[in-house]
């Protein structure tokens, strides 16, 4: 019988290599993305899953002239679930957050009053070194430009219909609601999105989503789908759900959380044509022509729910009807 046992050396010696690998990203997303300055703080806040894109942006930033601060925390065990005092507090302090975590922290109080204390934020749940070095090198001005005329395509709705054809038939209403681009260019006080960003993304009305949700895509928490995941939805909540392994996972996920953690609280596309469908929401929500429904949280972009937890799933080839108009149709948006 062979053994392979793990050299510490070695290992951090390959841990170095991609750190340098990953530096073209990390500064992309520092200097353009972000826009910091040497006399700024820099927070970089990690677990033990994403120690390696973490620490490649912490010493950028360092090489940058910032002063740069990395804090490990232990990983969350759901998305939306708050960080430690002590980072949150560090948050608050920092000019720059990059929130690089296995579990999202986007939709945490910790993450809004940290906005609101003028801290620009980039949240990175998930992500790998691959996705780093395949999404972050982009040209997010492109993506910047695209993301916007899309997102005036869905600002003022009041109606939305969302079909697939996997089954999807979802009606929502949005009147009122601030529409989010998420463009990759944090550089105003208290700005805030997901990287790798391209996605446009509102808080329906609560109560008011009714249909059928299926998902074929991927799920927050879950990754690829074994089996397209059948969502039935019942004034504004996710009621019975049926499909095969992902299904039952999604269901452990929302009964662990709570009703709330039911609650249609997202409506999103995708408009980053870098991005690909790989298991890992982060970057699956943001694939071009895809929409994604989220359950749970929806209090830090214009909703009414607070709850820890917030899962995505992605729906492909949708056609998405807004007002009468179509905006999506078969996956290609009409822009």
């Amino acid at each position: 019988m062979a053994y392979c046992v793990k050299n510490p050396a070695i290992e951090m010696e390959r841990k170095g290599i991609l750190v340098l690998e990953l530096g073209p990203a990390a500064e992309n997303v520092l200097r353009r993305c972000l826009k910091v300055s040497p006399s700024e703080v820099v927070l970089v806040v990690t677990d033990e899953a994403c120690r390696v894109p973490a620490f490649s942006f912490w010493e950028k930033a360092r090489e940058l002239g910032c002063e740069a601060v990395l804090a490990e925390i232990k990983a969350r065990v759901t998305h939306g679930e708050e960080p430690p005092a002590p980072v949150a507090q560090a948050m608050r302090a920092s000019q720059v957050c990059l929130l690089v975590t296995s579990k999202s922290l986007s939709h945490t109080k910790a993450r809004r009053e940290a906005c609101c204390a003028g801290s620009r934020i980039a949240s990175l749940p998930g992500i790998t070194s691959d996705m780093m070095a395949r999404t972050l090198d982009a040209d997010y001005g492109e993506i910047a430009d695209f993301t916007l005329r899309v997102a005036a395509k869905l600002a003022d709705s009041r109606d939305i219909l969302v079909t697939t054809p996997s089954g999807t038939h979802l009606s929502l209403r949005a009147e009122g609601r601030p529409v989010h681009p998420d463009t990759g260019i944090y550089a105003e006080p208290g700005a805030f999105g997901n990287l790798p960003a391209g996605e446009v993304y509102l808080a329906p009305l609560e109560g008011t989503a009714t249909g059928v949700v299926v998902i074929d895509g991927s799920i927050a928490g879950v990754g690829l789908v074994d089996v397209p995941v059948r969502v039935e939805i019942r004034d504004g909540l996710a009621g019975e759900i049926t499909g095969g392994k992902a299904a039952q996972a999604l269901r452990s996920l929302l009964d662990s959380a709570g009703r709330e953690a039911r609650n249609v609280g997202e409506l999103g596309l995708g408009t980053n044509s870098r991005a690909t469908l790989v298991g890992n929401i982060l970057e699956d929500e943001k694939v071009l022509g895809t929409a994604h429904i989220a359950f749970g949280s929806n209090a830090t972009f214009g909703g009414m729910v607070s709850v820890a937890s917030h899962l995505d799933g992605i729906l492909l080839r949708p056609t998405v009807v807004v007002d009468g108009r179509v905006l999506v149709r078969d996956g290609s948006l009409l822009v």
